[in-house]
């Protein structure tokens, strides 16, 4: 079994040596861009380095089956470097489009750069410049990831196929926000009894492509998988990564902030149109699910409405229905490795990583 601190040792060393050379190329554009420069760097602090872990699994997977010496080269951890910076501008534009005051126990990009604004005296709209100024971080550390994906893969014989899985997942995850913002105003022209069916596509490409299938396939692609590993994988990948999200959906709603560094109910604020709530609606009669349609996505709900929420989702059954999926889920990937020609102490990792994706608290 590989190191818990492997992973995310091994990123923070790239990281640090990529925003090196991004402060010493851009000492040109002066002070203010340099304090946008290190608002993207702080956004690079913490987290679960998830979609790295899942990529240096693929990797081992397939690298260590063909031979049990190989080691992992630096662009390996390039590019899972680089899935942790996109994975930054992911969230920098997901809480700005969420109005999310915080992200990890601290202030969300747009509201730190709001902060920042204030102290420094400019003059203007502050709350404004925040907002347009996290639209640009989020450019700029989407260019980071490319920057340093390209130089990762340039001198790779297989770059092409490589490039193909990263474009993939950057398309997916772009469609899957979209889907995201789409629902919140699209659920009241559509049928209820569809609303489930339109969450888990929201769910596939925003999420379970994005966080789990996509790195996975990716560390396998580094590592000139054949077509037969890939599919294991990604047989492999999605339901974990869909299970990973319901997860995240449950805990949206019922998670405790001191734990998930998010206000408790915050989705529920935001109005999410998830798996849960569609289960919800679907279980309610006219009158219930028209005040729980009321309630949803007031940014002003009190911790007595929230909680009024919550026992009416519980009480429907949809969070006993929701436990069951991520059950359900995490049953296909634990098949879907069986047999697989894959090395035997990575698939034990990823099954590992495949609990601790679903059975969390944060």
């Amino acid at each position: 079994m590989s190191s818990p601190s492997l992973v995310p040792d091994a990123v923070a060393t790239r990281l640090r040596i990529f925003l090196e050379r991004m402060r010493a190329e851009s000492v040109e554009y002066g002070p203010d861009a340099a304090a946008l420069e290190e608002s993207a760097a702080q956004t690079l602090l913490g987290g679960k380095r998830l979609r790295a872990r899942f990529c240096h699994a693929g990797w081992r997977s397939v690298a260590r089956h063909r031979d049990r010496t190989a080691v992992e080269a630096d662009s390996l951890w390039d590019v899972c470097a680089a899935l942790e910076i996109f994975q930054s501008a992911a969230l920098v534009h997901d809480d700005l489009i969420d109005n999310s005051d915080t992200r990890r126990g601290r202030p969300a990009a747009h509201r730190a750069l709001e902060s920042a604004h204030r102290s420094a005296g400019w003059s203007g709209d502050a709350e404004a410049f925040g907002r347009s100024s996290a639209i640009l971080l989020g450019d700029l550390l989407v260019a980071w990831s490319d920057d340093l994906f390209e130089d990762a893969v340039e001198t790779l014989p297989h770059a092409h196929t490589v490039r193909r899985e990263y474009a993939r997942m950057r398309r997916d995850v772009t469609v899957g926000q979209f889907l995201d913002i789409a629902e919140e105003s699209a659920w009241s022209v559509h049928a209820t009894d569809s609303h489930v069916e339109r969450a888990l596509r929201v769910v596939s490409l925003k999420s379970a492509r994005y966080s789990i299938e996509q790195p996975l396939v990716l560390g396998a692609a580094l590592a000139q998988a054949d077509e037969e590993q890939l599919r294991a994988l990604r047989r492999f990948g999605h339901p974990v990564g869909m299970a990973f999200q319901l997860r995240d959906d449950v805990l949206g709603v019922f998670g405790d902030a001191a734990v998930t560094g998010k206000p408790a109910g915050d989705d529920l604020r935001e109005g999410k149109r998830t798996v849960l709530v569609a289960l919800t609606r679907q279980a309610l009669d006219a009158s219930a699910r028209a005040l729980f349609d009321e309630l949803l996505g007031d940014p002003e709900l009190t911790a007595a409405q929230v909680s009024f929420l919550q026992a009416t989702i519980e009480g429907s059954g949809a969070l006993d229905t929701v436990e069951s999926m991520i059950a359900d889920y995490a049953k296909d990937a634990d098949r879907a490795l069986s047999g697989a020609r894959l090395d035997n102490a990575a698939v034990g990792d990823l099954r590992d990583l495949a609990r601790a994706a679903t059975v969390r608290a944060a």
